[in-house]
């Protein structure tokens, strides 16, 4: 569409406080009406106003709005704006009947907008994308420096395409601008500027003030500052802590002199910044919105925003995404001595009770409590479940909002809410799930200001398809979007979680995909195997499945599981479950992390432990206060995570090492176990500090009193790590076991009854058993004989270490103290050992030689001369070969 014309005073203007968007919109429209003033409604931030000033204003037919004659205009162009009370004096004459007003704006719309003759409004990251559009239609001609002013407009408000409200209408213009000539680095100078110390200190009494509140459901950031004179740049410190925290959603306010400024900015569809602030009198989309507020303090403004935020928020989240699933549940005709086992078993307050009818279908008879459980066995009843269970209970659907499932539980006093769909049981919700959610809003009501957000119940999810594709190769990314595919098809949820997603975060490698199925895992996998023509092999009792492709590259699947201990140190009891509790079953908050990977969500991170919080912090924290206790080798896992990722195990996870180390929990475990953990502590690519912290904790002393750390435990530890680091620059492509290397390096104290019953304790195979048992000590002998016999003749030195493998060589060279001792295994290790005879038994054959023992002499013999360096060459070699036998 083209503008139509008119002759007379034609002015654009755009919204007080302007920023980077509605300037480059006020340069484009400018292009669309090249005969119109430039003229700003009121203030716009100090960063802004100097870029004017020290490079770009000739770009501008501008004009002071104190030199101009509002009676003498004739056209209005408003842009990145439509609301009356954000242009100043211009809102003055906008009710004129001879006025033309023209709007371009990307803004939704309000009723009390105002309506011009000429409107463009489109939904897209910035209003300058609409225009830029035109301007490319229209072919008008631009210059670099015109395509940069517009080009950083579009950056400003898209947060450089990262913003949910990016559209392809603003990639596209940006395209356009670069083949314009577009300044990329001017860009990037003025969107990631260096902040100021003021504005340090700003940005700091920001955090401090800072309160999370939950509010239906909802997590709001509110935070506040005063300063006596206006802070430039105010949003953006806004945007920056958005950034540094990975919020969701704040409202900053700030008293600057005697006005009150609110910036809001959100990323989640529920909450709309825009709609919210102009409950304030201000305006802006539902991502970004600002207000200026006179004549009200602070507290005011604060305690109306808190009026607003509870009145308009309202949570997209369903009974299905806060349920459990899936449901435990009784058989009614349980005793509630066996209920009782039933709730400790799963830790869990409540149970369905439900009943099987012939055909097997379930059907809901009510819900027991573990008060009511208890009151019968202190009576000493043990009564059927059935006798006592609650038979009055409601049941949501799992689309059900929040206040429904709030007038279910709390209006009725229901401990447990069954989620129903088509009359099956698929979750349930607990008064607790509800009430951490509703606690903010009921003491808001009470009269009360909500407490800060303490403690995260739900997941806190984001989308990182933009992450994933940056950090992983094309091919994983189109396995996991087949992955979720199949998942679509199946009908299930399906995940990648774990180590994978932790790594991801960490910016370190890691290949090892773990698939979590919301269903039958195995199934999937089959299905998965089948599609792809792969084989797998499953495990039933676990429900669990190993994808494994033609060149080797594997993925395992599982059913999300739930898992149970009978007792301290057993191995877990596994049973189907959801996501949110496969997760919890995990060792640490750092290996909780997930990401979706069906289509409609796929790359949404999962995060229901504040696994990224203590990934930024680098703590290494178990779930629940029982885990070690469950299963003890976590400890061992603990302090291998510690040490790979420069992590500290946290306050209350070291105590509870200790506690289960002081009760030896560890008798429990099996060996094997013990072993298997070990051994990939030993195969780190520094383990010295993770042995170090075994003894810390006292567990090389649990394994055998004889491990003790003395004087020279560290220097042997650090002494085989180098002698480790010296063979892998030596020799890159030769394999070894380095986890035998540090196990002897470790047993190089103990006596051999002594070595015997550690390897009986770990159940070491009988492969590895005679390594420790009787080659390390045949290796210390022949080391104590090198060390007499020194300097020795290469054929000597070789026949003393050709019989050991390179395990036990390598110890041997760190075992050696001595530097000269070090320096003649490492010239056998480099020099020697791969030295052969040219000749073989069919040349001395030529030479007329009957074969039998001789040959070996002979070769021998040669092998001896080459080594010393007496021959040289294949001649040489045949010429010793026949005086020896002469």
């Amino acid at each position: 569409m083209t503008p139509p014309k008119k002759k007379g005073l034609t002015v654009i203007t755009t919204h007080t406080n302007a920023d980077f968007d509605a300037m480059a919109s006020m340069l484009a429209a400018q292009k669309l009406y090249p005969d119109a003033l430039v003229v700003f409604p009121g203030s716009h931030e100090k960063n802004l106003r100097n870029f004017f000033v020290q490079s770009m204003v000739y770009l501008f037919n501008m004009a002071d709005i104190k030199e101009i004659d509002f009676s003498a205009i004739q056209r209005l162009v408003l842009v990145d704006t439509r609301q009356p009370g954000r242009i100043g004096r211009f809102a003055e004459i906008v009710e004129r009947p001879d006025l033309e007003i023209h709007i371009y704006d990307h803004h939704p719309s309000l009723p009390e907008d105002i309506r011009g003759q000429y409107e463009v409004q489109e939904l897209v990251g910035a209003t300058v994308s609409i225009l830029t559009r035109i301007i490319r239609e229209k072919a008008i001609v631009i210059t670099p420096d015109e395509a940069t002013i517009l080009c950083l407009g579009i950056y400003e408000d898209t947060g450089s395409f990262t913003f949910t409200s990016t559209t392809e209408t603003d990639f596209m213009a940006a395209a356009f601008l670069v083949s314009q000539g577009a300044n990329l680095s001017m860009v990037s100078n003025l969107i990631s500027r260096e902040i100021s110390q003021e504005q340090v200190s700003i940005l700091n009494d920001m955090f401090q003030a800072a309160t999370r509140y939950h509010i239906k459901g909802v997590e709001v950031m509110v935070t506040s500052v005063t300063s006596e004179r206006y802070i430039s740049d105010f949003a953006f410190l806004v945007h920056k802590m958005v950034k540094m925290e990975n919020l969701n959603s704040i409202f900053a306010v700030a008293r600057m002199g005697n006005k009150v400024y609110v910036v809001a900015r959100s990323r989640t569809s529920d909450v709309d910044a825009g709609a919210i602030i102009r409950a304030l009198g201000g305006g802006g989309h539902p991502y970004a919105a600002s207000a200026t507020i006179k004549e009200r303090t602070l507290a005011q403004v604060e305690q109306q925003l808190l009026d607003v935020l509870h009145q308009t928020l309202r949570s997209s989240k369903r009974a299905n995404d806060l349920m459990s699933s899936p449901a435990i549940s009784a058989d009614p005709d349980l005793s509630c001595e066996e209920a009782r086992n039933l709730l400790t078993k799963y830790n869990v307050n409540a149970l369905l009770v439900v009943e099987k009818d012939p055909s097997g279908k379930e059907r809901l008879l009510g819900y027991i409590t573990r008060q009511i459980i208890a009151k019968t066995l202190y009576l000493n009843l043990n009564p059927k479940v059935r006798e006592y269970m609650m038979t009055e209970l409601g049941t949501v659907g799992p689309d059900a909002e929040i206040g429904e499932i709030q007038e279910k539980i709390i209006d009725n006093k229901q401990r447990v809410l069954p989620v129903m769909e088509a009359d099956r049981i698929i979750g349930v919700i607990t008064r607790t799930d509800l009430l951490n959610i509703l606690v903010q809003e009921s003491r808001y009501k009470g009269g009360d200001l909500p407490n800060p957000y303490k403690e995260e119940v739900n997941a806190r999810t984001r989308n990182i398809l933009r992450f994933m594709r940056e950090r992983l190769p094309d091919r994983l990314m189109e396995l996991m979007k087949t992955i979720g595919d199949v998942g679509d098809d199946l009908g299930c949820g399906v995940f990648v979680v774990g180590g994978f997603v932790r790594d991801l975060f960490l910016f370190r490698k890691n290949e090892d995909i773990d698939i979590v199925v919301e269903g039958d895992g195995i199934e999937f996998a089959r299905t998965f195997a089948k599609m792809q023509g792969v084989r797998i092999h499953s495990h039933e009792k676990f429900g669990t499945a190993v994808v494994i492709f033609p060149d080797g590259f594997k993925i395992d699947v599982a059913s999300a599981r739930l898992e149970h201990y009978r007792f301290p140190a057993d191995l877990p009891t596994v049973e189907m479950s959801s996501i949110k509790l496969d997760l919890f079953r995990r060792d640490f908050t750092i290996n909780t992390l997930a990401i979706q990977l069906n289509e409609k969500r796929f790359g949404t991170l999962i995060d229901f432990f504040s696994a990224q919080k203590d990934i930024k912090e680098k703590v290494v924290r178990i779930l629940h206060n029982l885990s070690f206790v469950e299963d003890p080798t976590r400890v061992y896992r603990a302090i291998r995570f510690e040490q790979r990722f420069d992590f500290t195990i946290g306050k209350l996870t070291s105590n509870l090492i200790k506690n289960v180390a002081e009760m030896d929990f560890f008798r429990h475990l099996s060996g094997r176990r013990i072993f298997s953990e070990l051994r990939l502590i030993l195969e780190e690519e520094n383990p010295v500090p993770a042995i170090g912290r075994l003894d810390d904790y006292g567990l090389l002393a649990i394994l055998h009193p004889s491990l003790k750390r003395d004087k020279h435990f560290d220097a042997r530890l650090s002494g085989t790590k180098k002698v480790i680091d010296w063979h892998d620059l030596q020799f890159t492509e030769e394999p070894f076991l380095r986890w035998v290397v540090y196990l002897a390096a470790l047993f190089h104290g103990c006596d051999p009854n002594s070595t015997e019953e550690i390897c009986e304790k770990l159940e070491l195979a009988p492969r590895y058993r005679s390594i420790f048992t009787e080659e390390r000590f045949e290796a210390m002998r022949c080391l104590y004989s090198i060390k007499r016999g020194l300097p020795l003749e290469n054929s000597a030195l070789y026949r003393a270490l050709v019989p050991f493998r390179i395990e036990i060589t390598l110890y041997m060279m760190a075992a050696a103290g001595q530097q000269r001792t070090k320096r003649a295994i490492a010239h056998y290790l480099t020099r020697l050992r791969f030295v052969e005879t040219s000749i073989r038994g069919k040349d001395l054959k030529s030479m007329g030689l009957k074969p039998g023992p001789l040959y070996r002499e002979i070769l021998d013999a040669v092998l001896e001369a080459r080594l010393n360096g007496r021959v040289k060459t294949r001649n040489d070699e045949i010429n010793f070969a026949r005086n020896y036998t002469a």
